[in-house]
């Protein structure tokens, strides 16, 4: 109980934006977990039914009031296509954006609060203070509850003729305790992506809320790609490889994710019309 209060109390607030991305936004009923505030809903039936899924890339367009340049919000958005990718890899077959899908995913980033960088170097030195005057003594460190992240999102599943089967809108903050300090400003914001991933590929897998209950063990076949190994369809690779070693180091370290997270695969340049390609 004293873990969770101070969970709850530090905790940023996050909105649960609706941004106009959905095809719908009736039948959504609320659906929000111990720290995530979410609205749901899903056509269990026809879900289940799915065997393949495209992943179109996940949206992280520039709003007023997010102070997230260019190359941050790109890696926030695809550390959301990364993350459906790999999970939702373990029940269906993952297609190219070319080929028919009995389902499409498409995720749009409505709302991000910056991670404050002075706040989470502050976290960190705690951290590292710790562990130099008490070496081996398992005592954790809170990180400071201010200047703290979050992320809203919204995102939906549609069938092949377009009817939407299952849909999201959801919201978290990072908070004091399970969230480690990242040195950047999009720091909690690409943490909690993979959250917001976790979340929603839960929701088209089951056709249920992805709230409550146990949590599951990762299946085996995650562990290779986790680890920045080849993912299981090759369609995944256009979102890159995870970070691997190198980048649970990196988090552990406080260190931002563009110093270890490549991002998205750069797409070959289309060829004009009139223009030969280079030999």
């Amino acid at each position: 109980m004293a873990s969770l209060t101070l969970i709850l109390a530090g905790c940023a607030a996050a909105p649960l934006d609706r941004a106009g991305s959905l095809r719908s936004y009736d039948r959504l009923s609320e659906a929000d977990g111990l720290v995530t505030k979410a609205q749901i809903r899903a056509s269990k039936k026809d879900l289940l039914a799915a065997k393949t899924v495209r992943i179109a890339p996940a949206m992280f367009p520039a709003r007023a009031g997010v102070p997230l340049n260019e190359k941050e919000r790109a890696l926030v958005a695809n550390a959301i296509s990364r993350e459906l990718c790999l999970r939702l890899s373990e029940k269906f077959r993952i297609v190219s954006s070319d080929d028919d899908a009995d389902l499409t995913i498409q995720a749009t980033v409505t709302h991000a609060t910056p991670t404050g960088e002075t706040a989470a170097g502050a976290s960190k030195a705690a951290a590292v203070a710790k562990t130099v005057a008490l070496p081996g003594v398992p005592v954790p460190v809170p990180r400071l509850p201010v200047g703290l992240g979050s992320l809203s999102v919204e995102a939906e599943a549609r069938d092949f003729a377009g009817f939407q089967k299952a849909a999201m809108v959801w919201a978290r903050g990072a908070n004091s305790i399970t969230n480690s300090p990242r040195i950047a400003n999009e720091g909690d914001a690409y943490d909690l992506a993979s959250d917001f991933g976790a979340d929603f590929s839960k929701l088209v897998l089951t056709g249920e809320s992805p709230f409550g209950g146990l949590p599951a063990l990762p299946p085996v076949e995650s562990v290779g790609p986790r680890f920045g190994g080849a993912p299981k369809y090759v369609a995944c690779e256009q979102f890159g490889r995870f970070p691997g070693v190198t980048g649970f180091v990196g988090q552990q370290l406080g260190m931002p994710p563009s110093w270890t997270d490549s991002g998205a695969k750069p797409q070959p340049t289309p060829i004009n019309e009139g223009q030969t390609a280079s030999r």
